[in-house]
Order: C-alpha cells, then structure tokens, then sequence
C-alpha cells in the first residue's frame, strides 16, 4: 500500500533519507521544513503531514485514497505519544493545528485551522490542566470562528462583529483583555450563529473535526486567491497540490507574561542587512500576528528604539527565550544557507518553532544578502549569481523621492517595501483593479489587507495600511510583488463608507492623489516628484559577478541621448538597435519629414532630405561618442510613410502652411499613402528602394557622424558602424541598398580623407528571410532577428490586437505564455535556429543576436543562451536584467545547481532560477 503520511517530532522525521530531494514535492513547503527542522534537533512540536499525492487524489475524485484513515490513526497515535496527551481525551487532551502547505511556497493563501480538537467537555479539561480559564475559552473561541470560515463556510465577518460588540460592551480594545465570562459567552454565540447560518449544530466529535479541518485545507489550493498567487508568480497548477500537516498544538495566548506568538526574518527582507528581523504578540495565537490586528512588540531593542516603539522587545522581556531564537537563527541560516522566515510560539517560556522557509524579500534585500553571504563563505559567488531571479531586478529601477522635491509628509507609517509610488487612492481591491484597466494609477490603502485582495495588490502602485507591522500580510505580499508598501500608519482614519481618509485637519479623499515612500515609511500628499537610481554598492558587485560568468553580449535599444547614456550606466556594451526613424518625430524635424514625403519631384524630396541629414547626423555623432568604441547597430527607416501624416483637418492644414503647399494637396498624398495592412506594405526596404535618396541621405548621416565621433574622440579611433537593412524578404532588396550604402561610405571615405570600417548586415524578421539566409549571407556581415516581427509574421497575429483573445488562450493551454513577451520556441524559435545554421553554413564567423522587446525576456535570453546568438539588444531599463539573465544561463550550461523548491515548481516556460 503506498505511503500517505509521514510522521516528525522527537528530534527525528520519518522517510527524511529516502525523500532527499524531493520532499517539498510529496510533504509540500511547510511539511518538509518542519521536517527538517525536527531532523536537526529544534524545538518542533510533534506531528504528521498527509502527502500531495492525497491531496490530488481528493480533489480529482472528492474521496480519501484506499488506506489513508488507518494510516492517520497511526500516525495520530504517534503523535498522542510524544505529546504526552490523547486526542478527544476528557482529562489530558491533545489539541492539533491542520495547515496546509504547497509545493511551493505561498505565504497565506492557503487555509489554516488552529485549536482541532476543543468542544464543552475539553475546553473544561484544557482550564484545568493549564490552570488558565481565561486562555481555554479563548482558544475555544478562536476555533469556531476559524472552523465555520475555513470548514463550514461562514463568513467571518459574522464573527467579527459580535467579538467587538463584546469588547465595546467590556470597555476594552484589545481581545485579550475580554474575560472568562465574556469569552463564554461569545461561544455561546457563536455556537448559536451557526447553528442559524446552517441548520446544524457546531461539530463537537474530534475526529470529525480533524477530518473537516483536513477537507478543507486541501481544498483551498484550489481558492481563487491561490489560483491569482500562482498565475502572479508563474508557479504551475501542477505544483499546486497541497500537503496537509497536523501538528500538536502549542499556545501562545495564555494569560501569563511568559506566553506568546512571533514572526521573525534572519536578515532584513526590505534592506538585507544581517539583523534579525521580526516581531511577536504577548497572548496570541499566529494570526493575530500575520493578520496586522494588534499592534506588535519588536523582537530586538536596537529594532525597538529605531522604529520608535514603545513597547519593551523580546530581547528585554525574556532575555533567555530572545538568546534560544538567536542561537536557531544561526543554525538555520547555516543549514539553509539562505535567509529564513520563521514562525515560533513561547508557551509558558519555552520556545518551539512552528515553520521555516525561504524568505521574500525585496530585491534590495535580496542582491545585499546574496553578496554578504558570498563574503561571509555561505555561498560561492555562481550561487550568488543564480539566487536572484532577474525580473526582480526591475524592482530597482522603481522611483525614489527626489532629495531636493517639496513634499507634504501627513503621516508616517512603517517602511515596510522600498520605493517610491504615486497614484489615486482606492480603498477597495476590486476598484483598484478596474481603475488601472481604465488607465489610471491607484494606491490601495486599507486598514488591513488579506489573502482575497492580492488582485487589487498586484494592480497597484503601491500599499498603504493603517494596521499592522513589518509582518504583516500587506507587507510580505508587497516585498514578494516588489510593491512599494507603508505598513502601519495608525493615525490615519479611514472611512471606506465616504471614501475618504483623514489625518488631523488633512482630508484624502477617494481618486486624489497620494504618494508614499516603502524607505522611509513616508506618507506624502500629492504627486511627489521621484528619481530613477543608479547600479551602485551591492548591486553593482552582483552586476560584475554577472559580467564574469556571462558569455554572451548584452547591448541596448536606443535613439535618444538619454536613452543612450542610461544604457551605458546600465552596463550596455553597445546598442543593438536604433531605430532612426524615432528621431524625425519631434520639433521641427517631423516638419521637415512630412515635407519630404509631400515633395513633388526626386529635387523636392532631396533638398527636405538635405535638412534631415544635419538633424540626423547630430544625433549619430551623440550616440558614437557616448558608447565610445563599443558598437552601435543603426536601423534604416522602417516604418510606412503615412505614420508621419496628421488625420484631423486642424492638423492638414498646419502641415499645408508649414510645407507652402495647398490643403488639398496634402489631403491627397495622405490619401494616396493610405494602405489597407501597412504593417505589411510599403515600409523597410521598399521604401529605400522606391526612394533611394532615403537611403543615401541615412548612410551620409551615419558615416558622416562616424567621422566626428573618430575625429573628436580622446583616442581618434572610428567608432564600430553596423548598418542594418529591416524587413528584408529577399537577396535582390538586400544587395540593392547594399550597393548604395557601400557607394556613399566610399564616397565619404574620399571627401573626408579617412578609412573607417563599417558592416553592413540584415533584419530577419520574415519566414522568408529566415529560409533564404544562406543565400543572404554571402552579402549580410550579420543578422540581427527581429522578433516582434518575426513573431507578427510566423503567428499572423497582430500584436496590438491580440490582447482581446491571448488570455483566453493561455488559459486553454493554446500557448503556455504570450509570445510577445516570451519568445515562442517552437515556432518562431525554429525559424531563428534555421536562420543560423543556414547564414553559419555560408559565413561560419557571421555574428548574430536579436533586438527585439524578447531581449530583455529572461526566458528568452536564455533560449538565446542555449542556441548560441552572440548578443541580445533590448530597452536600457532591461539592461541589468538581461545582463543577470544571460549570466544565469551561462551557469545553467555549466551546470551549476539552483535547489530552490519554488523554482523546481515553476512553469517549465519561465526561468527556474532562485527564490523570488
């Protein structure tokens, strides 16, 4: 019979050397941590884990596998015995948490039920064996209100409202200041309510209990919100079979000063300084905690005096307790060798530990803990490299307040996620969402977030809460999501009823503007303004680790000076695309275009060329100098003549004044310029064929400024010139303007008196060109791939048109992602692969890459990796991360280990590289 459960506790955990390397997949996260945690000998308590594999089966079939009750009557019996108390028992009762836990990580989106086991006569035997009425009726409150919202179905809210009625009736604000009798009470009624809400008494048999608790935490793998967690985090429905552990309960509410509930970072996950990092609750059970509703004491006095907070730290209330937790810090960092989010209970001063895990964290955190665990011998530098999942690095090129900007601090909260975000307030996760599909930009700010608003989480720019601490669940999902997030500014009301909130004399209402700082915990009004940062510190060393391992170039897509220079900051060794016709757009260079294309005659077009090519070549020479030797790929004009052309009357009769020409004549040429599918017209090379002059007055541009560049530069060397010929179909349009490139560069060459060297290659964003690159490499120095498209062309698709129905294909499984996002390997893919080995057969030493937005996809990059290309182009902002991304998949070549759980979970299309 197989395997369905698998026994931990008492220093030692069942199966633990046959499951190496597979534990998360059969105990899931939670299960195999507390697993290895008992196996290393901490303080775990006792407990059992039900696999995946029963998970699945009951979700398929709605049933429990032949075998597993008898099995869980084992292992229960166990677990009675290292606990030193029975289940169900009337005088020593034996209490149980049901968790579930996924194989992959995903913190709260998965049910939790606490207390399995209570009912009148246990709860009578838990006061008398603790000696603590008071705790015992508020577990066995806690239990029903968790067991009808988790099990039965019934909202919490139920439960919520009569718990304030009974603390407004007391007088007090806090639960844990209710008494005995109102604790009773509230039992009482929330045994009434569900007997209301379902027809039915409260279950009172343990084993009917246990068995409902283990139901539905299976059951809630499958919940809308882990559904949205694993859709966000590109973590596979396959991995989303949970594993269900039960676990010997240990209290943390008890009434005394030696009793309660904490969460703990070994390290900072919002800054990655190596502090330990948490907080904890006097007289609470875990989600008190987690669910941001009481304000939290921080575990060290240095954390305490920093924040500001005024209650006394773990460290000074119980100094032995805080030393046992710092010794288990260190024992799990060296064990893990990562930094780890724990869960622990002190019960009556003595601690044990209920969950590890890996961490989010921030990037930040994350590339500041990567190189100080290099420097302090934990990993090696490859390893550094490969914990970072690249995406995450856009995170760090998110906006930071501007020193010098004015700005309207009216509250300040904890700085629970760095950076810097602005936008409308919102104060529901819904409206969040349909207000950035509707364009705009929101800050959700709620008094406290939960597991069901991670969509409006996600949508957002950032979060604000009025409750909770560093934590809390706003700010573990903000940090996962690289969200800016201030956790935890309580002098702000909010009346989500008005839609307003309030601070003082200060009143935000819902659509206004706010902006807030994940840094400093700063609230600020208005639209504050912000700056991009730069690679320095930690980053810039992970950056030139990348570099060391990295074998493929990584270059920049860029026209504009400043795109140029960010580039270059970004660590760009040249730029792989300048798409030329983006600099005829602005001023009085698209007047002068448009007067190009209304010429008459080749004279009239020639002499508004003549203006273009000084604008142009200004903007050439910028560009060499910046890049300073390393190679610079120009485009020739590309897109359809009719882009240039205005549509409204008001903006005809501009054009008609400004070019000297009639309305009606500019009225016609639009018209004539018209085309039914322009993206697949008169544009790229046939344009320069119809009118060679376009070409000619381009290439004098480029190597005219190629000329000053070398002229002006410190070492007088010529930059590296790539010429690149766009939507090439055939050789004929590829030798063409070959000939009239090769013609002007030589005509220079004799009127400046100078030799420089230039390549002169082929866009192959066609099928067509892809089959004929053999025949094309006998001309072409290089191919550079366009993929977009590339991938227009292969698919037919539109890639402005495809947002309506993509969706819906991913979700059908037609595409496993959009494949303009991540390049499509089995299709486009091929053609690229054909493309190469063709153009190698004709030129072995031909350089290839590609410019398209899959540049700065790290999927892509690593298809590109694995194929062979020799470089990848995309936006300067992607720069960094495509850098990371290449080094990564270099690594992976040389097979170097990733070992995380999430990423063994992942889609098999996305990058399986470190936690994220």
């Amino acid at each position: 019979m197989p395997k369905w459960v698998y026994n931990f506790g008492a220093g030692e955990a069942e199966g633990h050397a046959e499951l190496q390397g597979k534990q998360e997949e059969l105990l899931g996260n939670k299960g195999a941590n507390l697993a290895e945690m008992a196996s290393i000998g901490l303080p775990v308590p006792p407990g059992f884990t039900l696999t995946t594999e029963v998970c699945s089966h009951f979700v398929d079939s709605g049933s429990y596998p032949e075998g597993l009750k008898e099995q869980v009557q084992k292992s229960l019996q166990t677990l009675e015995s290292r606990a030193g108390c029975k289940f169900g028992d009337s005088e020593n009762p034996l209490l149980v948490a049901v968790r579930a836990g996924g194989r992959a990580s995903m913190p709260g989106m998965m049910d939790t039920v606490l207390n399995v086991g209570l009912n009148a006569k246990t709860v009578e035997a838990l006061a008398e064996k603790s000696g603590d009425e008071r705790f015992a009726y508020d577990s066995y409150r806690r239990f029903i209100q968790m067991y009808a919202d988790v099990v039965l179905g019934i909202d919490s809210s139920h439960f919520e409202k009569m718990l304030r009625r009974a603390k407004q009736k007391r007088g007090v604000n806090e639960d844990h200041e209710l008494g005995v009798e109102d604790l009773e009470r509230l039992v009482r009624d929330y045994k009434t309510k569900v007997f209301v809400e379902l027809g039915a008494e409260f279950p009172t048999d343990p084993q009917v209990q246990l068995w409902g608790a283990i139901g539905a935490v299976f059951k809630s793998c499958s919940s809308s919100r882990a559904k949205t967690y694993r859709e966000l985090h590109d973590i596979s429905e396959d991995a989303g079979s949970a594993a269900a552990t039960v676990q010997a309960m240990v209290f943390g509410n008890g009434s005394g000063p030696d009793s309660a509930s904490g969460v703990a970072f070994t390290r900072n996950p919002s800054s990655g300084d190596n502090h330990f990092y948490g907080e904890f609750l006097l007289n609470a059970q875990g989600e008190d905690l987690v669910g941001g509703i009481r304000t939290p004491a921080e575990l060290t006095m240095q954390a305490r005096l920093a924040h500001g907070n005024t209650l006394p730290s773990l460290e000074e209330r119980m100094p032995k307790v805080f030393r046992e937790l710092v010794a288990v810090r260190e024992q799990l960092e060296k064990h893990y060798k990562d930094v780890q989010d724990i869960e622990f209970t002190i019960q009556k001063g003595k601690l044990y530990m209920l969950q590890t895990r890996a961490g989010k964290r921030t990037t930040h955190a994350a590339i500041q803990i990567a190189v100080d665990m290099t420097n302090e011998g934990l990993i090696t530098k490859p390893q550094a490299v490969m914990r970072l999942h690249p995406s995450q690095i856009d995170q760090l090129l998110h906006p930071t307040i501007r020193e010098d900007a004015k700005k309207q601090v009216i509250a300040k909260g904890l700085p629970a996620s760095p950076g810097a975000a602005m936008g409308k307030v919102v104060f529901c996760a819904d409206e969040a969402v349909q207000r950035v599909n509707d364009g705009e930009k929101v800050i959700l700010v709620r008094s406290k977030t939960s597991a069901e608003d991670i969509h409006g989480l996600h949508a957002a720019e950032g979060v604000l809460t009025t409750c909770g601490g560093m934590t809390s669940h706003a700010a573990v999902v903000a940090r996962s999501m690289g969200r800016p997030c201030v956790a935890g500014a309580g002098h702000l009301e909010i009346d989500e009823a008005a839609g307003k909130l309030k601070v003082g004399d200060v009143v935000v209402e819902k659509g206004q503007k706010l902006t807030i700082d994940g840094s400093t915990g700063e609230v600020l009004l208005g639209d504050v303004p912000t700056v991009v940062p730069k690679v320095t510190g930690a980053f810039r060393t992970l950056m030139s680790w990348s570099d060391e391992y990295r074998t493929m170039q990584v270059r920049a897509n860029a026209e504009t000076v400043a795109d140029a220079r960010l580039a270059k900051d970004f660590g760009a060794e040249g730029i792989g695309l300048v798409r030329t016709e983006h600099m005829f757009f602005v001023g009085m260079r698209i007047t002068a275009m448009r007067q190009m294309i209304l010429a008459s005659d080749t004279r009239d077009r020639k002499d508004a060329l003549h203006r273009l090519l000084f604008m142009q070549r200004e903007d050439m020479t910028e560009l060499f100098q910046i890049m300073e030797g390393h190679p610079v790929t120009i485009r020739l004009f590309d897109p359809p003549l009719h882009e240039f052309l205005p549509n409204t009357e008001a903006e005809l009769s501009y054009v008609a004044r400004a070019a000297g020409v009639p309305v009606d004549r500019v009225r016609r040429r639009a018209t004539e310029l018209n085309e039914a599918n322009p993206m697949l017209g008169h544009r790229g090379c046939r344009l320069a064929i119809t009118y060679p002059e376009i070409c000619e007055m381009q290439t004098r541009a480029i190597f005219g400024a190629a000329v000053e560049a070398g002229r002006t530069a410190p070492s007088k060397k010529f930059p590296v010139v790539e010429v690149m010929v766009p939507l090439v179909a055939s050789v004929g349009e590829f030798k063409i303007i070959k000939q009239i490139i090769d013609k002007t560069a030589a005509a220079i060459q004799k009127e400046e008196n100078v030799n420089f060297e230039y390549r002169v290659g082929s866009m192959i964003e066609l099928p067509r060109a892809a089959l004929q690159a053999a025949k094309l490499a006998k001309h072409a120095e290089f191919f550079s791939f366009g993929t977009n498209d590339l991938t227009q062309t292969t698919y037919g698709l539109s890639r402005d048109d495809t947002g309506s129905f993509m969706a819906e294909y991913k979700a059908k499984g037609i595409v496993a992602c959009d494949p303009f996002v991540t390049l499509d390997e089995d299709g486009v893919g091929e053609l690229i692969k054909l493309a190469m080995t063709r153009g190698h057969s004709t030129r072995p030493d031909m350089k290839m890459g590609i410019c398209g937005e899959h540049g700065g996809d790290p999927t892509s990059i690593d298809f590109c990796q694995r194929i062979g290309l020799n470089y990848v182009s995309c936006s300067p902002y992607r720069v960094p991360i495509a850098r990371l991304a290449a080094a990564q998949s270099a690594l992976k070549a040389r097979g170097e280990e990733v070992g995380s759980p999430e990423i063994r979970a992942a889609k098999p299309r996305v990058p399986t590289f470190g936690p994220w």
